[in-house]
């Protein structure tokens, strides 16, 4: 039985060792470009296998890094919005109001419509990646779902973020604004109510500018740190399929080169 399964080294012929053909070891030029072939071919089969595996590890760590903070950002927004105590002798401007409404309703929104994907889509994959079986990568649905994925992650990331950003700015004025106005206008009825003009010199207002002074750079310095991060993955991953194509290259004229000494051989 072992004999049958082993190669047999046998002699190289005799233009192949007249030609240099001989490699050595017992084994001539044809056995060696066989066997080179075939670890060529093995090789080939397992980095496509593990470039599956490394795909699906990284849509599964998408995918629960983006629900952990959808849930978490869109849990702060709900509590800042149902938490937020009015002032009600004050008058609030109107754009205000609208503004921390509109901001923290899509806010919620975004993060639960990704908190909704990631939900969906995690179960099948981490089914999938429990599994010891290399075959078992063309089970799981995340190049399908790549879009749905790479959304989910924009949701909760670039998006929801930038949005948590401008909410706190709008909650901060909301929350300040009416410290320390002065300014009163009495009712027909005896009450009172503070007046709706801002004047820059009231502490609450010079508290709200100054959060919305400092809030202003970190969604900057956030915008251009996403915009360089994904630049430079793109960058790395581009010079990455330019390494593979040159390896490719090379093997195939390594391949081109052998056929010609079998041909002349």
């Amino acid at each position: 039985m072992s004999s049958e399964l082993n190669v047999p080294s046998g002699s190289p012929a005799p233009g192949a060792s007249e030609r240099g053909g001989s490699i050595g070891n017992g084994m001539d030029y044809r056995d060696w470009v066989r066997r080179s072939y075939l670890e060529l071919v093995t090789s080939n089969h397992h980095s496509v296998q593990a470039l599956s595996w490394r795909k699906l590890y990284l849509s599964r760590a998408k995918l629960k890094a983006s629900s952990r903070t959808s849930a978490l950002l869109s849990g702060f927004a709900m509590v800042a919005m149902v938490e937020v105590q009015l002032e009600m002798q004050y008058n609030y401007p109107k754009v205000l109001l609208v503004a921390f409404s509109v901001c923290t309703t899509v806010l919620v929104a975004v993060h639960l419509f990704a908190l909704l994907i990631s939900t969906c889509i995690l179960p099948n994959v981490e089914a999938v990646s429990n599994i010891h079986n290399l075959n078992s990568v063309n089970e799981s649905p995340h190049e399908r779902m790549h879009r749905y994925i790479e959304l989910a992650w924009g949701f909760s990331t670039a998006l929801g973020i930038l949005l948590f950003l401008a909410d706190v700015v709008l909650l901060c004025w909301i929350k300040f604004l009416p410290v320390d106005s002065g300014a009163v206008v009495p009712r027909v009825n005896g009450s009172i109510v503070y007046s709706s003009s801002v004047s820059p010199g009231h502490a609450g207002w010079q508290a709200a500018l100054a959060s919305t002074i400092i809030m202003v750079p970190v969604g900057l310095i956030f915008i251009v740190f996403t915009i360089h991060f994904y630049r430079s993955l793109v960058r790395h991953k581009t010079e990455r399929h330019h390494q593979e194509i040159e390896e490719l290259h090379k093997l195939k004229v390594q391949l081109d080169g052998h056929d010609r000494n079998l041909h002349i051989i």
